[in-house]
């Protein structure tokens, strides 16, 4: 998938409609997420984690952060599907596909979901 790139009045708009956890690490921003609950469905946006931290649990940490902070009975998410280390991470952490969507370069949108209230 090609890198997701905004406008500054987008972000802006995103960031006021919502719901977003940081990380730190000595002063430092090491990870980002950001959610909207819709209904009783979460869904997870853009989660960024910063090219030195990957793999030390940053991302795991946030989405566990945005998965508490809401009252939704479900979360939702997508990945592309060459992201295999993303789909690990997000299956490891209780999420199971959903479904795929076709892009026009042959790879896929891969949807995951997971129940949040049990």
């Amino acid at each position: 998938m090609p890198p997701l790139t905004q406008t500054l009045e987008q972000l802006r708009a995103e960031i006021s409609e919502n719901a977003g956890w940081v990380a730190t690490a000595d002063g430092r921003l090491i990870g980002a997420i950001r959610a909207v609950q819709d209904d009783e469905v979460l869904l997870i946006g853009r989660i960024a984690i910063a090219p030195d931290m990957q793999g030390e649990g940053v991302g795991r940490a946030l989405l566990e952060a945005a998965e508490n902070g809401s009252t939704a009975s479900e979360s939702e998410l997508f990945t592309g599907s060459l992201s295999e280390a993303n789909i690990r991470l997000y299956e490891s952490c209780g999420y199971v596909e959903a479904r795929r969507v076709a892009q026009d370069d042959g790879t896929e949108q891969v949807f995951l979901r997971k129940n949040l209230r049990t």
